[in-house]
């Protein structure tokens, strides 16, 4: 059975921006690797990984929130609706056996913590966490150093710096 990969990211990247194509290839890489994939539903990030993983054979969930009035982008194949916001990202976490974050905001940010937090606090098992960009990579490498000095489990977070490490990292963290 094919693992779930659930993608964080924001709406807003563009299908030509570099960001759109970094979660395109996500998408289909982790789909090459025999995951699918779980996002957001709409569009930006969430729409250009649901892409790279239907090109590639895999299934694309979406969870999605009727807030802002929108439908889910046309890769979804299998639509989650919540009621709230705070339902989707509940959601989100469950619908995952691993998570990936990509650029983004706020909402992001929030995704990231929330997960972060569950696993700190025994709330959840530990799954694989990764982050990609420079910013995640400072706010989870400072993150490390205070939850060091709290005395909590460091690393619950990782970041990285390309997608192919992403995907080795989830391969090898499968296979064990």
């Amino acid at each position: 059975m094919r693992k779930t990969i659930t993608i964080f990211g924001s709406s807003v990247p563009l299908n030509n921006e570099d960001q759109y194509l970094v979660a395109y290839n996500l998408g289909k890489k982790l789909a090459l690797n025999g995951f699918n994939i779980c996002t957001g539903g709409f569009n930006g990030i969430m729409e250009a990984a649901s892409k790279g993983a239907v090109e590639a054979g895999a299934e694309a969930i979406g969870v999605t929130v009727n807030l802002w009035g929108r439908n889910a982008n046309k890769y979804v194949t299998k639509e989650i609706k919540c009621a709230s916001l705070l339902e989707r990202i509940n959601k989100l976490i469950e619908s995952g056996d691993g998570y990936v974050v990509l650029q983004g905001g706020t909402g992001t940010l929030l995704e990231l913590a929330a997960v972060w937090e569950y696993m700190n606090k025994d709330l959840m098992k530990i799954k694989p966490l990764v982050c990609h960009s420079e910013l995640w990579k400072t706010i989870v490498n400072k993150m490390n150093e205070q939850m060091k000095i709290e005395g909590r489990t460091i690393d619950l977070a990782k970041p990285f710096d390309t997608i192919d490490e992403i995907v080795d990292y989830l391969n090898n963290y499968f296979k064990a």
